[in-house]
């Protein structure tokens, strides 16, 4: 496979998606870059902001397994993972399966939950597998969690650790729609009050795991220069540098902006990686890991302000 059949493949698939949902474009080609890159992403926005019905959307256009948790304050980890049951008539134990079985999850208002349950994905997202009682059970590559919040500032809701944040490769924060937008989201849905029907808006599958596997190898080769893999480490560094800053990204973090940066490249026609992918990548794929220090909470600083800095800090290569 080429490059061109990638384009039209994130062109098909956004072109379905737009059949249910107005806007969130930008939202769309993250979870595009993710998908494509084996990463995972965190949409936060306000309730109504159409978080569920992009990622269901999503996952029909790619004919992929959707699987949805929604997270409360009593869930426990076996909600999610499952369990193994005794069999009284075969007197053994069989694996119930939890939705996390399944190729792409919504795990709806996931900061609704205790860190507890929410650490119940930590192995799946790194690793695509998850062990229960000693067992280890593969999840498989298209494993990809879209994770939704609210704000924070919302009463009922707990912080993610540092340790979950740092296993998303993106955190997208959804505005409310412009004006036109929302007219056209009315127009569109405005008779009805429950979540659509997608088979009403004729979604069809463009791609499918098969496909995906073949994008993901071709990606895996394109061209990534000495000079922006110096750029990419200069910017994870410097946030760990930068004063307004008490923790910085990960090591981790500069491997996945290499490999969204390539993902990127290769949806917009491109066999070769430019200082403007990474750029777009770094904010979404920051944000997240990044602690503001005291200080820079006291004078109303935020972590896209910081990040901004060392972006214009960092000289681009040429």
């Amino acid at each position: 496979m080429d490059i061109e059949p990638i384009q039209t493949v994130c062109d098909r698939v956004r072109e379905q998606v737009r059949k249910t949902v107005v806007g969130q474009d930008a939202a769309l080609d993250l979870m595009l870059v993710a998908l494509l890159s084996e990463g995972h992403v965190l949409l936060e926005g306000v309730p109504g902001t159409a978080k569920t019905l992009l990622a269901q959307s999503f996952a029909r256009s790619v004919n992929l397994d959707f699987g949805r948790i929604q997270f409360t304050p009593d869930l426990m980890p076996g909600d999610v993972l499952g369990t193994n049951l005794f069999n009284f008539q075969t007197s053994d134990f069989k694996l119930t399966k939890g939705p996390v079985f399944t190729q792409i999850l919504l795990a709806d208002e996931i900061n609704r939950t205790p860190p507890k349950t929410q650490a119940a994905l930590l192995q799946a997202m790194h690793e695509r597998a998850v062990t229960i009682d000693g067992a280890t059970h593969p999840l498989g590559d298209d494993f990809m969690v879209i994770a939704t919040q609210n704000p924070i500032e919302q009463q009922g809701t707990y912080p993610l650790p540092e340790a979950q944040l740092d296993r998303f490769l993106f955190k997208h924060i959804l505005d409310y729609p412009a004006r036109d937008e929302e007219r056209a989201i009315v127009a569109r849905h405005g008779h009805r009050t429950v979540m659509p029907d997608l088979a009403d808006f004729g979604l069809e599958a463009v791609a499918d795991a098969a496909a995906l596997a073949d994008i993901r190898k071709v990606i895996a080769g394109l061209r990534l220069s000495d000079e922006l893999i110096d750029y990419i480490v200069d910017i994870v560094r410097a946030t760990r540098e930068h004063e307004s800053l008490e923790f910085g990204a990960s090591p981790r973090s500069a491997n996945m902006i290499a490999t969204a940066a390539r993902a990127l490249a290769a949806m917009q026609g491109r066999d070769y990686v430019i200082p403007d992918d990474v750029k777009f990548i770094a904010l979404p794929a920051l944000r997240h890991r990044v602690v503001l220090s005291p200080g820079a909470e006291i004078e109303g600083l935020a972590a896209d302000a910081v990040i901004r800095q060392v972006l214009d800090q960092i000289p681009a290569p040429r």
